[in-house]
């Protein structure tokens, strides 16, 4: 101890002069020193008021006070009783209960109070010891109040009578240190010291007694301990005086001692102790008594006085006492006695089993911990002493945990191998405690331990590659495939969402075609597949998780489309005419039955028996003329030609695939009978392009409705067109005349006049297309002097009057003549290049004259309309 300390303890000692028996102050005296063994020691008086400061074990363990709350320092004690506590807020430790060190230690020299101090974020444990330090707080106290002593009047001076101890629970100085005797003739008082160091005081008789002069005499023994202020006890004793006995007990032996297990039975007898007396009569009957006996020790042995027997009345437990003395005195009717000492010593049974304490304790720990993490700190502790308090723990060795020792009886509950949580999910620890008594004793706790997950699994797919089929013409939005990847992993770390990674079908996105639900994985089609397009999809679906990273997987998907029978066989011959004209094959009239004609071909874009095509004669102008192969498509004579059959004959071939259901097209086959080309000639005007009538009925319908629309809304027009010229050319008659020199008047009398003359010389056109030719037939007049009779005038091909038209504009003649002139009394009815009429004079010769007096236009073929310059109007 350092010389501060030491003049601490004489201040403290000086501070002490003042005290009172009813008060009790304490001055704290705390030493503080590191053990070589690393731990921290303190030293405090006993009788410390509760809350009173220890010393600052912040500062001593090196911790810093503002993480104390948030690291978890606590306190992990033996015992039932918890006498200090931690104030995280200052760093002191402090005292919870009042400390007796008699009641905690009893006699031990050294009164140590140990404990740790456990940091549960740093898993770090450090161990404090407290020293109490006695003071002078229990004055001597004698056991028995009043005490008896017999004495002979015959004994003689000098003789020595062992009086009562007083028991003082201090140590050292503060313990029993003298006794005084209170004044008197008779008596003086000796103090002896025992083998064991005990002081006690024995009476001695200075003068004879005289039994007739004071029977009785009345002493006060005082007990004083060394303390400062002085403690005492006192007690009263009685000395009769007896007549003579000159034989006092003997016992057989002054010291018994005896062996004895923990745990006997209550009534065993332990000992008997056995004390003679040579006296005769009532001189000779021998009584026992406990002279001297711990207070423990009092609740547990009886001695019975008439046989010296030391009975259990209690319970003799090694743990809390492994030697017991008692001082047993035997004394007879003379009084006269003797002392002898009784020494048990227990022997230790395996009787406790190994408590185990958990003191720190992890609950949950990450799957990806490095071995070694501690999960728990625990304490064991055992009773017993030797081999019966020695205990060792252990873990069942197929759990990858193991405990290492750390401090006395201390142990770490430490992971030895690598977690994987999606194999174990949770582990029930269980740590037993085993002693090696005999038989062993043992204790068993279990520690729950949850194993958290970490995102170390991706989603993996069933398969490596899926491949799904897909019927083509699938409706928008429908649901072609589905794929699911599984995650080990619990919680986000198994979330799977799911993705289709960008790419191009024939340049194309494919994200305009495929879409995938990101939680169920559902694959979609966004638009309708067509097999003729494509004939598969090849792409890849990623799956990724909810971690922090992700982690992700792909997987390749093929989706085959399957072909539908959507589409109708493709006539490639004969092909569709575009230009108005129309496909004729040659089949000579001399050729023999199955003459190859012509060969029908046709495709289907579909695939497989879809595509399989079959042709068969649908309709013919001569049944049985030909026929046509069921697979080849050839159209061959089946009979021999007659002069019956038609120049041209057309046939009608249906094209069919095998799909289901099946689709079909016609071909239209105009084969024309000939044996030459030259013979044919003439007859291709007549030939029109063939036309598909299941095609082209509704071109027609629409057509018609057209037509007709059209011929409504003109009729409407040309009625209106009329009335408002009907209006006009009355007008013109009113304000000025009109002459026609050699024309009767008759004939022009009227607009209906007009109408008529005209009417009478409407052309009758007769066009065919065989012959080649035109003609224009006049049919015969009605009127007299108007018109000769029937004349015919052939004339050339439209396309040859076109050009002789065309010639006659680059003349200087305004009119073309007719070559049939037509006389009208006189007049000539003259037509120019553009068609129109006009009125020549008749006295001259105008065939092939010309004329400008007026201008005519008409109408062919329908009604006319004469028109005169502004000399002649009508």
């Amino acid at each position: 101890m350092s010389q501060g300390s030491q003049r601490t303890i004489r201040n403290l000692k000086k501070s002490l002069t003042g005290w009172t028996q009813g008060a009790l102050f304490c001055f704290m005296l705390v030493i503080v020193w590191e053990a070589v063994s690393g731990q921290t020691r303190y030293s405090i008086p006993e009788e410390m008021q509760k809350g009173s400061i220890v010393g600052n074990f912040a500062k001593d363990l090196g911790l810093d006070i503002k993480e104390l709350s948030d690291r978890g320092v606590r306190i992990v004690s033996k015992g039932r009783t918890q006498y200090f506590a931690l104030n995280v807020k200052s760093g002191h430790l402090i005292t919870t209960e009042r400390i007796d060190r008699e009641q905690i230690c009893g006699r031990m020299e050294k009164c140590l109070l140990t404990f740790e101090i456990i940091v549960e974020e740093k898993m770090k444990l450090y161990r404090v010891e407290v020293e109490i330090t006695d003071i002078n707080d229990n004055a001597p106290n004698f056991q028995a109040g009043e005490s008896e002593v017999k004495i002979s009047e015959i004994t003689a001076p000098g003789s020595r009578y062992p009086l009562q101890e007083a028991q003082d629970p201090d140590l050292g100085i503060n313990s029993l240190q003298s006794y005084h005797l209170s004044s008197n003739r008779h008596f003086s008082l000796v103090l002896q010291t025992g083998s064991d160091g005990v002081k006690y005081a024995e009476l001695v008789l200075e003068k004879s007694l005289d039994r007739e002069e004071q029977a009785v005499h009345n002493l006060i023994l005082t007990a004083t301990d060394g303390g400062n202020p002085v403690r005492s006890g006192t007690a009263q004793i009685h000395v009769i005086v007896l007549d003579a006995n000159d034989n006092a007990p003997v016992f057989s032996q002054p010291i018994y001692k005896v062996n004895v297990l923990e745990n006997m039975p209550a009534g065993s007898t332990m000992v008997t102790v056995t004390a003679t007396d040579l006296d005769e009569g009532i001189h000779q009957e021998v009584k026992y008594s406990i002279r001297k006996i711990a207070n423990k020790a009092s609740q547990i042995f009886h001695l019975d006085s008439r046989t010296g027997e030391l009975l259990v009345v209690g319970n003799v437990d090694f743990e809390e006492a492994a030697l017991y003395e008692i001082e047993v005195q035997a004394h007879d009717g003379g009084g006269l006695l003797d002392r002898c000492k009784i020494v048990i010593v227990v022997s230790d049974v395996n009787d406790n089993a190994p408590e185990l304490t958990i003191t720190s304790l992890l609950n949950s720990i990450p799957e990806d911990s490095p071995p070694g993490t501690v999960i728990a700190l625990l304490n064991v502790q055992d009773l017993d002493s030797g081999e019966n308090g020695k205990v060792t723990c252990s873990v069942a060795s197929n759990l990858p945990f193991q405990l290492r020792k750390s401090l006395d009886n201390y142990y770490s509950l430490v992971t030895d191998r690598a977690l994987d949580r999606e194999q174990v999910a949770a582990y029930n620890i269980t740590v037993t405690a085993t002693d090696n008594g005999t038989p062993p004793l043992s204790t068993a706790t279990t520690i729950p331990l949850q194993i958290l997950d970490t995102n170390d699994n991706g989603p993996l797919f069933d398969k490596t590659s899926y491949t799904a089929y897909v019927t083509e013409n699938n409706p928008r939005g429908a649901s072609v495939f589905s794929l699911k990847a599984n995650d080990p992993d619990e919680g986000e770390n198994a979330r799977v969402t799911y993705s289709v990674t960008e790419d191009q079908i024939q340049e194309v996105p494919l994200s305009s075609s495929i879409s995938i639900n990101s939680e169920t994985g559902a694959l979609y089609a966004l638009r309708s597949f067509d097999y003729e397009q494509f004939r598969e999809i090849r792409f890849q679906v990623q799956a990724q998780d909810g971690g922090s990273p992700p982690l992700s997987s792909n997987v390749s998907v093929t989706l085959f489309l399957l072909d539908q029978n959507d589409n109708s066989p493709h006539i490639l011959h004969p092909s569709f005419p575009t230009d108005g004209s129309t496909g004729v094959e040659l089949a000579p009239r001399s050729s023999e039955p199955g003459y190859l004609v012509t060969k029908v071909v046709a495709v289907d874009a579909d695939s497989g028996q879809n595509a399989w095509l079959s042709y068969q004669l649908l309709k013919a102008t001569e049944p049985g003329l030909f026929s046509v192969g069921l697979h080849s498509g050839e159209i061959r004579t089946a009979r021999y030609f007659l002069d019956k059959d038609a120049l041209k004959q057309s046939l009608v071939v249906l094209v069919k695939d095998n799909g289901q259901p099946p689709l079909s097209s016609t071909a239209t086959v105009t084969v024309v009978v000939a044996d030459s080309i030259p013979e044919i000639l003439s007859d291709l005007s007549s030939l029109s392009a063939p036309v598909d009538p299941q095609s082209s009925l509704t071109l027609y319908l629409v057509i018609a409705v057209a037509s007709v629309s059209c011929l409504f809304f003109t009729f409407l027009i040309v009625l209106v067109a009329l009335r408002l010229r009907r209006w006009r050319n009355s007008q013109l008659f009113d304000s000025s005349s009109v002459t026609f020199s050699g024309v009767p008047v008759s004939q022009f009398v009227g607009l209906d006049g007009v109408r008529a003359f005209l009417h009478s010389y409407s052309h009758e056109v007769s066009l065919t297309t065989d012959s080649r030719k035109s003609q224009f037939n006049f049919p015969k007049s009605n009127y007299a002097n108007t018109l000769t009779s029937q004349h015919s005038c052939e004339i050339k091909d439209h396309i040859l009057i076109t050009e002789e038209l065309d010639n006659n504009r680059d003349q200087k003649n305004d009119f073309t003549f007719l070559q049939s002139n037509v006389h009208v009394d006189g007049n000539i009815l003259c037509s120019d290049s553009a068609g129109t009429l006009f009125m020549g004079n008749g006295t001259s010769s105008l065939r092939g004259g010309t004329e400008t007096a007026g201008e005519v236009s008409f109408c062919f073929g329908a009604s006319y309309a004469i028109f005169i310059d502004s000399t002649q109007s009508l």
